[in-house]
Order: structure tokens, then C-alpha cells, then sequence
């Protein structure tokens, strides 16, 4: 049975608070695991949430400020180490490529797992599996910073009733699925387009185009709101988004599920980000995270 969840690891913002871990999000996608952002502490996130190293399939580094990458070390070394027993790609900037040969060859230790390395130079796509296309876009940081976007392939959806009146049953239903028509019938004359489901990880930034790309019609996007609407001048000095801006995104983006992150240690009370985005117009639903909270995915519509 497929598994399309969010797991939570850590939802600091530049220094982890006493409830409060650095950044780390899973996202369990069917069969894979793609770990984004993986800051201090993340190993040990994952074994309190349940998360192995086997469950990785791909890293994904927004950009090389400490909350968001230092737990790469600690995260590749437990791949070597637990032998996991397929590839593992790394996504990152490669302006920072310095920074990720430090984090992967930060201390000593016996490589057992070849990680393969896969920079982002720019705008587009990084990868292209049967369950989904990864897209990059750049963000607006004063390092380099790009959010990432999984879009699934669209399929189709059959119709009972048109299967029925077409004479279309028992094990043909699946013959015509695999193979387009049967007996005449055409699989889009009982079938309707089903929309894949979209996925998009926006981290730091302030507003720019490519906030808007990856947000465009999403059924979850996780985005930082690293302020209060009242800090918003801190939040354009500093490169990040304030919980009213981040909803505005995805309010006029289409945005089924709102995943709210990346807080500032100077607010301990998650409700006011709530209030903030609903009173920015967002009316879909809504997460606060939290440290090793699970959010599913929405249902295909």
C-alpha cells in the first residue's frame, strides 16, 4: 500500500529551542524517502519519529546555512554505516559544493554507500522517476537557495458508468488500462484525466517568482514563516516570510494543505501563526508544525 506523508524532524529556525529541533522534514513518497534540509540533530530525530536510514532515497539542501544542512554529516555517515543497500542522491546548490565535500567528508569513517551527487545549477528539472518529476527553482536569500517541487504524472481515472455501457468488465477493465482499448473501446472514452498530486518545500526566502512557481495548485506546501507580520521588516532584511505572507502564497496559489514552519526562537506561541494566516485569507487546511508530527498528504481529489 502506498505511503504519501510528511514527517516532521525539526522546525527551528537558526538555533534549535528546548522544543524545538533544527530543520528536518521526510517526505514519504509511495516507496521512497526524500529527506529535505537535514540541520543538527537530524539522526537523532529520525530514530525518535521511526525514520532508518534505509528509508532514504534522496537528500535535498535548500542552501548552506547551518540550520538547514549541518546534519548531513551525521546523516550520510549512518547511511555507510547501516550499509544501505540502494543509491542515495544529494541535491544542493552547486555554489555550495565546497560546503556539502565538508559535510560528507567531515570526519572519518568507512564508505560503504556511493552518494550521488546532483548540483542544482538553476531553474528546472533534477529528476524524472515513474512516480514523479523533481523540479528546482530559485529562491530569494542572501545565499544561493532554491525550493524544490515533486509533481506526479497525471493518470486516468475509469468510470463505471461508461465502462458498463461500452460492455466493458471483469479482466478487461485491466487489459484496457495497460494496453489503451479493447474490443474497440478507447481507455479515454471510459476514463477521465486524474491529476497527479504536486509537493512543494519552500524554506527560506522573501517573496519572488519562483515562491509562486513551485507553490502553483500544490496539495501540500511546507514553507517557512520564519516571522510574525509584525516583524515584516525583519523578514525582507533577512530573507524569510512572515505567516501572513507565506498563506497569501498559497491562498492565491490553490494550495489544498498549508504546512506552516521554520519558527523564530523570539515566539513561543504557535497559535498566533495560525490566526495570522487565516487572517491573511487562507481557508484551506492548515498545519502549525511541530517536532515529529506526520501529515498526510491529501487524497488525490
Amino acid at each position: 500500500m502506498s505511503v504519501r506523508e510528511l514527517v516532521v524532524l525539526g522546525t527551528a529556525s537558526q538555533v534549535p529551542t528546548r522544543h524545538r529541533n533544527h530543520n528536518g522534514y521526510l517526505l514519504r513518497w509511495d516507496g521512497e524517502g526524500i529527506l529535505f534540509d537535514p540541520g543538527e540533530g537530524t539522526q537523532r530525530q529520525m530514530l525518535r519519529a521511526g525514520v532508518a536510514a534505509h528509508d532514504l532515497n534522496r537528500i535535498c539542501v535548500t542552501h548552506f546555512h547551518g540550520d538547514h544542512s549541518l546534519g548531513v554529516a551525521g546523516v550520510i555517515q549512518r547511511v555507510n554505516l547501516d550499509k544501505v543497500p540502494h543509491p542515495v542522491t544529494a541535491h544542493f546548490p552547486r555554489s555550495g559544493q565546497r560546503f556539502f565535500d565538508r559535510l560528507r567528508y567531515a570526519t572519518a569513517y568507512r564508505e560503504t554507500v556511493g552518494i550521488t551527487e546532483v548540483p542544482v545549477d538553476g531553474d528546472g528539472p533534477l529528476a524524472v522517476t515513474p512516480s514523479y518529476t523533481l523540479d528546482a527553482r530559485r529562491l530569494s536569500h542572501p545565499v544561493e537557495s532554491y525550493g524544490y517541487r515533486l509533481t506526479e504524472p497525471d493518470g486516468r481515472r475509469m468510470l463505471p458508468d461508461r465502462l458498463a455501457a461500452r460492455g466493458v468488465r471483469g479482466p478487461d477493465v485491466g487489459r484496457i488500462q495497460r494496453e489503451g482499448s479493447v474490443g474497440g473501446v478507447s481507455l479515454e472514452e471510459v476514463s477521465e484525466v486524474r491529476r497527479g498530486q504536486r509537493f512543494a518545500f519552500v524554506m527560506d526566502t522573501r517573496l519572488c517568482d519562483g515562491v509562486g512557481e513551485l507553490a502553483e495548485g500544490c496539495d501540500m506546501l511546507v514553507i517557512e514563516s520564519t516571522f510574525l507580520d509584525e516583524d515584516e521588516q525583519l523578514a525582507v532584511d533577512h530573507g524569510h516570510l512572515t505567516a501572513g505572507q507565506a498563506a497569501r502564497v498559497a491562498r492565491d496559489a490553490g494550495v489544498r494543505h498549508l504546512v506552516l514552519t521554520h519558527f523564530s526562537q523570539r515566539y513561543s506561541e504557535p497559535d498566533e501563526f495560525e490566526r495570522q494566516a487565516r487572517a491573511a485569507g487562507f481557508v484551506g487546511e492548515l498545519t502549525v508544525a511541530h517536532d515529529l508530527l506526520r501529515v498526510p498528504v491529501p487524497k488525490r481529489r
